[in-house]
């Protein structure tokens, strides 16, 4: 019973964690329509530069200040490099998809050779808190206590981003300029500026999950986002291309099929059953690969 439970919380832990990095994909994808593959940079963004703030910051400083203020760095970063990179690579292409998926390709290998060529190949070890390092007795089983922190801040990005798009004259404008931006447009509306702080929000929670996938790896490194995009693009694809609620569950789903895989057949099963899983779905559901809305 205890090791149950210690891998659906581990599961649920690597959930959040997907859904993090795939929320802000599936938002920009959802709402504008860009495939971007540059999105693991974003998240190469954060983890760096949150580990750089954590580094300049003083020594006394507490661990958990430090990644605290790192983290808020971080998503700043994320969403510079996101408006930067809307208004000069993708504003001009917003009707040329294929462009688009050059365009995105080719910032997403630069972006890793240019953290190579600056810091290096090697992994960097990242600081992390006492307190995410302990663990805490449930039903017998002695859990990570980090996994409950991605967890909450999971929940709390869901949360967030829903009353945004549902709930605020800025989500009213995103989803009506999605619809139809002539008309948008002809009631004084900057479409364009609307699209560009989608973006943004997209760079910003990108960020945010690349600082918190160094905190579960331990290490950043260039390659990390990468990575992480790969599950990323999984999860929105399982969950419909740009349904935010859809992403949620499918990043629950991959995670904890991955971990039971992982646990009860063997050590990197889990990836391959999570191949296999998207393989059903789309044998199942075409239309995973069509866009929805959030």
């Amino acid at each position: 019973m205890s090791d149950l439970v210690l891998i659906l919380v581990t599961g649920l832990g690597l959930g959040a964690l997907y859904f993090l990095a795939a929320s802000g994909l599936s938002l920009v994808y959802g709402l504008m329509g860009v495939l971007n593959f540059a999105h693991g940079s974003f998240m190469t963004a954060g983890a760096y530069a949150a580990w750089l703030t954590m580094d300049a910051l003083p020594a006394s400083m507490a661990v958990g200040l430090r990644l605290l203020v790192a983290a808020v760095v971080a998503v700043l970063v994320g969403a510079v490099v996101g408006v930067l990179v809307e208004v000069v690579l993708i504003r001009p292409l917003y009707r040329h998809h294929i462009q688009q998926v050059l365009v995105t390709v080719g910032l997403s290998l630069a972006s890793v050779a240019a953290v190579q060529g600056i810091w290096g190949s090697d992994p960097h070890p990242v600081a992390k808190p006492r307190l995410l390092t302990g663990t805490v007795e449930v039903l017998g089983a002695r859990l990570p206590v980090d996994r409950f922190l991605y967890l909450a801040v999971a929940l709390a990005l869901y949360g967030g981003l829903l009353a945004l798009l549902n709930h605020t004259r800025l989500g009213l404008v995103i989803r009506a300029g999605v619809e139809n931006r002539t008309m948008v447009q002809a009631l004084g509306i900057d479409v364009r500026r609307t699209f560009t702080v989608v973006f943004g929000l997209g760079g910003a929670v990108a960020a945010l999950a690349g600082v918190l996938y160094s905190q579960y790896a331990g290490t950043v490194s260039p390659l990390q986002g990468g990575s992480l995009l790969i599950y990323a693009f999984i999860v929105v694809v399982i969950g419909g291309m740009g349904s935010l609620t859809g992403t949620a569950v499918a990043a629950v789903a991959v995670g904890l099929v991955q971990q039971l895989a992982n646990y009860y057949a063997a050590s990197g099963i889990g990836d391959l059953s999570v191949v296999l899983l998207l393989a059903l779905v789309l044998l199942l559901r075409p239309s995973s690969l069509k866009g929805a809305t959030a």
